[in-house]
């Protein structure tokens, strides 16, 4: 059995989701005219109390359109320095915006209003104008760390004060709200757009959804269409969505208490002097006296697949295809290793 813990994304659909799925009405969606596409979009913005969605293939997508929506040539970006959007999606915030990036430290990943306010731009002929924020949720880079509300109103506060968007990478929300147990209404009236992602925590095959205004989500159909996001039939793929968010939701903390029992697993080796606090389904090992790359051929020989995270950093992602047979398999496996 192989034991693969690279990332969420590598679930496999349900016999429930292929049901769905297989037996989804069908249309072209282009010309909006696939009825499940639409039941989820409406679904899923009625969720978060938000005016409208659009479905597209990827969480990268979403985040990207809903960038372009809210920059141009000479503004920034002020995100976090680890955020998904700056380091994992292919430097698509200059070559599809042509904007700027302001990066802030921040504790897990995590980045505060007066960090904000200090980032924003004046009024200058040689900066760039600040013109968004872009926040993560959960935070990968983190180790899943969340963020919580109170925390989110007074950065919303200074971005409506000083004229700037609120963009959510809500990629893993789900599982954030698991914990806190937070609405996705509330969550939803604090930005202006979100993306969530369905092919992680979720377990679908395909497919993440921008949420925000109906104005923006017109122009969003305007720049998936430019980038080759239009899809034709893809009804089969988001009655997988549709399906996950009636099933998978509540699931989700079953993922969390697995992640921290697999933490838990890590510590006791001597070669891993630290694990980031697990608050969700991301694990984060710190090595000591080994490198990744050994631990991880080391994990591989007991067929256990895993991330390298940085120069001494291993992740580890629990997910819907992780069940507690295999946590105890895992544990097994770990205990033989040695250096």
């Amino acid at each position: 059995m192989i034991i693969d813990l690279r990332s969420d994304t590598v679930t496999r659909p349900t016999a429930g989701m292929k049901e769905a799925m297989f037996s989804a009405p069908v249309g072209d969606d282009v010309f909006g005219e696939d009825p499940t596409v639409n039941a989820l979009e409406e679904k899923a913005a009625k969720l978060f109390g938000m005016e409208a969605a659009i479905f597209c293939p990827s969480g990268t997508m979403t985040n990207q359109i809903a960038i372009r929506l809210h920059t141009r040539i000479q503004t920034e970006v002020i995100c976090h320095k680890y955020s998904h959007v700056y380091l994992y999606e292919g430097g698509g915030i200059m070559s599809n915006s042509l904007a700027s990036v302001k990066l802030l430290e921040g504790d897990l990943g995590k980045i505060t209003a007066d960090q904000v306010k200090a980032a924003i731009n004046p009024d200058d002929v040689h900066a760039p104008e600040t013109t968004l924020v872009s926040l993560e949720n959960t935070m990968n880079k983190g180790g899943g760390s969340i963020y919580r509300l109170d925390e989110i109103k007074p950065i919303k506060e200074l971005c409506i004060e000083n004229g700037l968007k609120l963009h959510l990478d809500g990629a893993r929300l789900f599982n954030a709200l698991a914990e806190s147990g937070e609405s996705p209404e509330d969550w939803g009236a604090q930005f202006d757009t979100i993306s969530i992602c369905l092919s992680k925590g979720l377990g679908c095959p395909v497919g993440s959804l921008l949420l925000g205004s109906k104005a923006d989500m017109k122009r969003a159909r305007k720049v998936r269409k430019s980038w080759g996001g239009g899809m034709r039939q893809a009804g089969f793929l988001a009655a997988a969505g549709f399906y996950a968010l009636d099933n998978h939701v509540q699931r989700l903390t079953e993922d969390h208490v697995r992640a921290r029992a697999l933490g838990k697993m890590l510590e006791n080796l001597s070669f891993v002097p630290e694990v980031f606090p697990v608050a969700t389904n991301i694990v984060i090992a710190r090595l000591e006296g080994i490198s990744p790359e050994d631990f991880m051929r080391k994990l591989s020989d007991q067929h256990i697949k895993s991330v390298k995270f940085g120069p001494d950093l291993v992740r580890f992602v629990t997910h819907l295809d992780f069940g507690d047979g295999e946590l105890e398999e895992f544990g097994k496996r770990v205990a033989r290793i040695s250096f």
